[in-house]
């Protein structure tokens, strides 16, 4: 599985609210130019994930997203779900196998399949958080982080 640009950009922007203090609001440009994504792209991912309650748009000057749920609650299969990526199965996939050897192959990388789905969905953005945060302490960087 290859995480496409959409997906990761998605799991950058959520990544960056769950690093703010409150986990925000944040507006799209402060998020778009922290993590380098285009801001009119930004918005569009955004905006789908609102829509199944991932994040809360908040108006006003002060205004921006915020998370929906503590980032402990948010899987990153969820994140990828949000915003139309699919955990497409693996390479190999032949349902008609005929011989026992292309059998066990194809059942070996439905296994597989199934596990990365299970590990998509038990990662959450809090686990992300305190791997970023790892890293960034053994850096010794600044409180600002790019994912």
């Amino acid at each position: 599985m290859k995480l496409t640009t959409k997906g990761h950009y998605s799991v950058k922007a959520l990544l960056d609210l769950s690093l703010q203090p409150g986990w925000g609001p944040v507006s799209t440009k402060a998020i778009a130019k922290r993590q380098g994504i285009p801001a009119p792209y930004l918005e569009k991912l955004l905006i789908e994930m609102r829509r199944v309650g991932l994040v809360k748009s908040i108006r006003g000057c002060v205004g921006g997203y915020q998370l929906a749920r503590e980032p402990k609650e948010i899987s990153v299969g969820e994140i990828l779900e949000a915003v139309g990526e699919s955990v497409a199965n693996l390479p190999y996939n032949d349902e008609s196998a005929v011989q026992a050897e292309d059998w066990v192959t194809s059942s070996l990388w439905r296994r597989l399949n199934q596990k990365l789905k299970q590990a998509l969905y038990s990662i959450t953005l809090a686990d992300l958080y305190y791997d970023a945060r790892s890293w960034q302490a053994s850096q010794g960087s600044e409180a600002n982080f790019i994912v």
